[in-house]
């Protein structure tokens, strides 16, 4: 399999293959830190040969509502990946550890139960504060961890597309 190939069609779990559509879910709270994740991605993901128009955006209010929209857009099979970007922060009331925790497992099962390799650039720093030193850190990490999720969508498919070769 050539890798322009590889890049075109992946498995499903039944072995049928589909469009290498992915699909990048991005929660809006923080929207300007968080979509540098989203530029991230896209600066690797076209890197690794992907054609810009495979990815699909989509936004939530926030990070909690993340996990319906990846369940649901997983469901269609139209994707062969999604990939989940959100920003949980300490807002001075107790809850952020819950949602960051309840938002990742979601996301887990998501995967599991559909069979859709789903990837998490949903962040929970101990501590942030609205000033510029940690609004620019977290602009470069969030880039940073985007292009990381490219990776490892690209990876993960690429691996995938493997095993269902060998079955």
């Amino acid at each position: 399999m050539t890798q322009a190939t590889a890049l075109q069609e992946y498995p499903t779990a039944t072995g049928a293959f589909r469009a290498a559509r992915i699909a990048f879910v991005h929660s809006l709270w923080h929207g300007d830190i968080v979509r540098e994740a989203y530029t991230g991605f896209m600066e690797e993901i076209v890197r690794l040969g992907f054609p810009p128009q495979a990815i699909e955006r989509f936004e939530t209010p926030g990070a909690f509502e993340i996990p319906l929209h990846a369940q649901t857009l997983a469901r269609t099979g139209r994707y062969a990946a999604i990939v989940a970007c959100g920003f949980v922060v300490d807002g001075g009331v107790y809850r952020h550890e819950f949602v960051a925790e309840t938002v990742i497992r979601a996301l887990m099962q998501v995967q599991l139960s559909t069979e859709t390799p789903v990837f998490s650039v949903v962040l929970t720093p101990h501590h942030f504060h609205e000033h510029d030193v940690h609004r620019g850190f977290f602009h470069a990490h969030f880039r940073v961890k985007g292009a990381e999720a490219a990776q490892a969508c690209h990876g993960t498919l690429e691996s995938l597309a493997r095993l269902a070769g060998a079955a």
